[in-house]
């Protein structure tokens, strides 16, 4: 069986040789990748550049449909609001990552993935299997940055 996160933990690498947040996102449909993608904001200057975002748009163009019915999505960590939005609408069924996000004690991405306000809701499941790499490897990223500036 494919080890999914370890896909996304691939497309997390490419954002790092680039200098970009290191987080990866992989598509899945039918147990096949549809689609990849990695942080892109600082080459791009854009905010809307993150991996999920970039993965949603990408199977969206593969599937011919906004909507990802059926699809899995596969995150190295926990999407932020923005991409927990653009997931719920993009109707995938499931978001798979693996590393929890620092400040999610609130549970934000959860909520807006069960919220009762949409009338889709995203099966949200925490892979710890690779945590602690994807963890060291942002950890890494940011004290990098830090000793930068």
């Amino acid at each position: 069986m494919i080890d999914f996160i370890k896909e996304a933990m691939k497309q997390a690498n490419k954002a790092l040789e680039k200098d970009e947040v290191p987080i990866g996102a992989v598509i899945v449909k039918d147990g096949k990748i549809i689609s990849r993608g990695y942080n892109k904001r600082e080459k791009s200057q854009n905010a809307l550049k993150h991996a999920e975002v970039i993965a949603i748009d990408k199977a969206c163009k593969k599937l011919k449909s906004w909507r990802l019915d059926g699809c899995q999505i596969y995150v190295t960590l926990e999407p932020c609001p923005m991409c927990a939005g653009a997931i719920v609408n993009a109707r995938i069924a499931k978001l798979i990552y693996g590393c929890k996000e620092k400040s999610s004690n609130e549970n934000l991405c959860e909520k807006i993935l069960k919220s009762n306000r949409l009338n889709h809701h995203t099966e949200m499941i925490f892979d710890q299997t690779h945590q602690k790499e994807i963890s060291q490897i942002l950890s890494t990223f940011f004290q990098e940055k830090r000793k930068k500036n």
